[in-house]
């Protein structure tokens, strides 16, 4: 079982992203990402919903096998 932050990461490194570049397409700041991946804390759900319209995959996708 993952955590969002894992996913997140999972996610950004398949598509070869920076967070930097994660950050500026989804309107967040790095550090919101490094923090997300880390599990400090979690993405509202509109960043959930702008990572999993960039990612192109669905809600149910990205929240498969997470605790």
């Amino acid at each position: 079982m993952e955590k969002i932050g894992d996913r997140i990461k999972e996610l950004r490194l398949e598509k070869g992203l920076s967070q930097t570049q994660l950050a500026k397409m989804i309107g967040v700041s790095q550090k919101a990402i490094d923090y997300w991946e880390r599990s400090v804390n979690e993405p509202k759900v509109g960043y959930i919903i702008a990572l999993v319209r960039h990612f192109g995959i669905s809600y149910n996708e990205f929240f498969e096998n997470l605790d």
